[in-house]
C-alpha cells in the first residue's frame, strides 16, 4: 500500500469537506435566495479542479468512495488499494467536518445549514426512496464522466480536472435542493457525525445511493466502450 496515495486522498477529501460544506455552512444553500446555492455548487467542483492538478499527481484524486468503485470496477485498481483509499477518505471527511465545527464554535459564527453542512432529505420530504434515486441518478452521471474523461484508451489532455469539476458543479445545481447533493459517501458520513441523531439516521442513504450509482457506471461504462 502506498502511503503517499493515502495522504493524498486525506488531503483531497479533508479538502473538499473544509471548503465544501464550510461554504455552504457559512452562505446557505436556500435554493429561492439563490447565491448561496450557487456558490456552494462552485465551491465544491473547484476544489475538485484544484485537486485534481495537485493530488491527482499522486493517487488520481479519487477522494469520493463511489469514484473509487467505479475505477476499481473498471479495472483501474487493486481490491486492497480500494479499501486503504475509502479509509483515508473517510478520515479525511472526518477531519475536515471536525475543523469546521471547531471554527464555527469557537468564533460564535452561525451555521446556516444547521447541521455542519450534512446530507438530508428535506427537500424530497423525508422521502428515503426519493433520496435514494436523486443520488443514484447524479453519481451514476458524475462517476460515468469520470471514467470517460479519464480513460488511458482515449486522450482528453490536460482537461480532464476541469471537466470533473464543472461536472461536480453541474450535479450538485440539481441535487443541493433535493438532498444536499453527496454523491459522495465521505462527504456524507463526515459531517453527519458532528451533526446529530437527525443526520445520522438518514445516512445510509448517502452512502447506498452513490456506491449504487458508481456501480452502475462503471458497468455501463464497460458495455458502451466494449472491446478496443
Amino acid at each position: 500500500m502506498d502511503f503517499k496515495k493515502l495522504l493524498a486522498e486525506f488531503i483531497g477529501t479533508f479538502t473538499l469537506v473544509l471548503i465544501g460544506c464550510g461554504t455552504a455552512m457559512l452562505v446557505g444553500c436556500d435554493a429561492a435566495s439563490g447565491c448561496g446555492y450557487i456558490l456552494t455548487a462552485f465551491a465544491f467542483g473547484l476544489v475538485i479542479v484544484g485537486m485534481a492538478y495537485c493530488v491527482g499527481n499522486i493517487s488520481g484524486c479519487h477522494i469520493n468512495p463511489a469514484v473509487s468503485l467505479g475505477v476499481l470496477l473498471t479495472g483501474g485498481m487493486k481490491t486492497n488499494e480500494f479499501f486503504g483509499y475509502i479509509g483515508a477518505q473517510v478520515l479525511g471527511a472526518i477531519a475536515g467536518a471536525g475543523v469546521l465545527k471547531a471554527i464555527f464554535a469557537l468564533g460564535g459564527v452561525e451555521d446556516k445549514t444547521g447541521g455542519v453542512g450534512s446530507n438530508g432529505l428535506a427537500g424530497v420530504n423525508g422521502n428515503y426512496f426519493a433520496g435514494l434515486l436523486v443520488e443514484i441518478i447524479l453519481t451514476f452521471i458524475f462517476v460515468l464522466i469520470i471514467l470517460g474523461v479519464t480513460d488511458a484508451d482515449f486522450k482528453h489532455g490536460s482537461f480532464a480536472g476541469i471537466i470533473i469539476g464543472f461536472s461536480l458543479v453541474m450535479v450538485h445545481i440539481l441535487g443541493i435542493g433535493l438532498t444536499g447533493t453527496s454523491v459522495n459517501p465521505a462527504r456524507s458520513i463526515g459531517p453527519a457525525l458532528f451533526a446529530g441523531l437527525d443526520a445520522l439516521k438518514v445516512l445510509w442513504v448517502f452512502i447506498v445511493g452513490p456506491l449504487a450509482g458508481g456501480a452502475l457506471a462503471a458497468l455501463c461504462y464497460k458495455a458502451l466502450k466494449g472491446k478496443k
